[in-house]
């Protein structure tokens, strides 16, 4: 049955679940810039993002957020992690009660360690906290777009509100399926990230695919070390959101974390990299925030604290690999 639906963000990742569902469903999209909404309005495409992506003419655009909040029982939250306390915090008081909020966002705040949840659990009244569902695994917006098949993770603490998204937005080519172990997903999908800058730093230096194997499988060790350290089931991070987010953020060309890495053992300074970028690369903040949570909690994250002290400039990129090769050895389980 066709519900409205409201995406925050007009980034990629926004615009190509706007496009998503606008299958079924009449679509509002929240752009921050109201010249962004105006070209939506006027061409169906997006004017920055996805540029060559027709949007059906059930999308229209907005840039006023009580708007684009208006009766909306479906509310996905596409914005850029340090964005989103500020404008789910400017929603609150425009959503309704009766609403899910799906959040897309893959990352670590910043400036407390919260996880995703976390943040929309502080912003939102209590009401909605049954309702807040998490979308993970492995996603690039420029294949979602393009209508190539897809599967993703949808997790909630109480399923019934997952499988209800899962029925709203699953397609032919968009395969859902639900989870209750939130903690896990939201630590799989921005933990991936800071993987992936290691990954990059290996392939930039020519390490060859052992390396790359060994980085991604330790990587994915750590994230579930610390994941299990915060709750979340081992499990998750053996699924959609755990290694398969992992291999797609490692290995593919669109990642824009693995191009931080590339870039890094290029010899690039982490703010000209930045500069030059047109999206953020979540594991940028991710791996400092992830550092701090690890070190708070007494679990070890070698690969993180390379890239840490790569992007912080202690350590040269091979530097850091030095580091992580050479630490004491130990059983594959610890």
């Amino acid at each position: 049955m066709p519900i409205p639906v409201a995406v925050l963000g007009a980034g990629s990742f926004g615009t190509c679940l706007a496009k998503l569902c606008a299958r079924e469903h009449d679509v509002t999209i929240w752009a921050r810039t109201p010249s962004v909404a105006d070209a939506i309005n006027r061409d169906h495409q997006n004017p920055r993002y996805l540029t060559d992506v027709e949007l059906p003419g059930n999308v229209r655009a907005t840039s006023d957020l009580a708007e684009a909040l208006s009766s909306q029982e479906l509310v996905i939250c596409a914005v850029p992690s340090h964005g989103v306390r500020d404008v789910m915090g400017k929603a609150a008081a425009w959503l309704s009660s009766e609403a899910i909020v799906v959040s897309t966002v893959k990352g670590i705040e910043l400036s407390t360690w919260m996880r995703m949840d976390q943040v929309l659990r502080d912003v939102l009244d209590e009401v909605h906290h049954p309702r807040l569902v998490f979308l993970s695994g492995p996603s690039f917006a420029r294949e979602v777009a393009d209508g190539r098949p897809t599967a993703v993770t949808l997790a909630c603490e109480i399923e019934s509100y997952a499988i209800s998204v899962q029925d709203s937005i699953s397609s032919p080519g968009f395969r859902c399926y639900t989870s209750t172990d939130v903690v896990g997903a939201e630590l799989g999908g921005a933990l991936k990230n800071v993987v992936a800058i290691a990954v990059g730093i290996c392939d930039g230096l020519e390490l060859g695919l052992n390396a790359r194997a060994g980085v991604m499988t330790r990587g994915l060790r750590e994230i579930t070390r610390l994941g299990e350290k915060l709750g979340a089931d081992p499990r998750t991070f053996l699924g959609l959101a755990g290694m398969g987010d992992l291999v797609l953020t490692c290995t593919g060309d669109l990642s824009r974390n693995r191009q931080v890495g590339l870039e890094l053992a290029r010899g690039r300074t982490v703010d000209d990299i930045v500069a030059g970028m047109r999206q953020v690369a979540e594991g940028i903040r991710t791996t400092q925030s992830a550092c701090a949570l690890a070190e708070l909690h007494g679990v070890e994250m070698p690969i993180a604290e390379g890239v840490r002290r790569v992007l912080d400039g202690e350590l040269a990129p091979a530097e850091a690999v030095g580091y992580v090769m050479s630490r004491q050895l130990r059983n594959e389980n610890e």
